[in-house]
């Protein structure tokens, strides 16, 4: 499983949803669902430009969980 670390990064930034969908040029709705971990796909160009907004890599906004059925094989 992939975990959207993004409510931490709003968290420790104090920002709002709206105010980073406004300087990453993302849609709000899309911003909201990065949040809730319910988005389906991301855009690279969306990575890129949460990364920028908030001057931190990738493994920042994305962490890899692996699923409980395969650390049980």
């Amino acid at each position: 499983m992939i975990k959207i670390k993004l409510s931490d990064l709003l968290g420790k930034n104090k920002m709002s949803q709206k105010s980073l969908a406004e300087i990453a040029k993302i849609r709000p709705a899309t911003v909201s669902k990065m949040y809730y971990e319910e988005i389906k796909r991301i855009d690279v160009k969306h990575l890129n430009n949460i990364c920028a907004a908030f001057n931190c890599q990738i493994s920042d906004l994305l962490e890899y969980i692996p699923d409980e059925k395969q650390k049980s094989e």
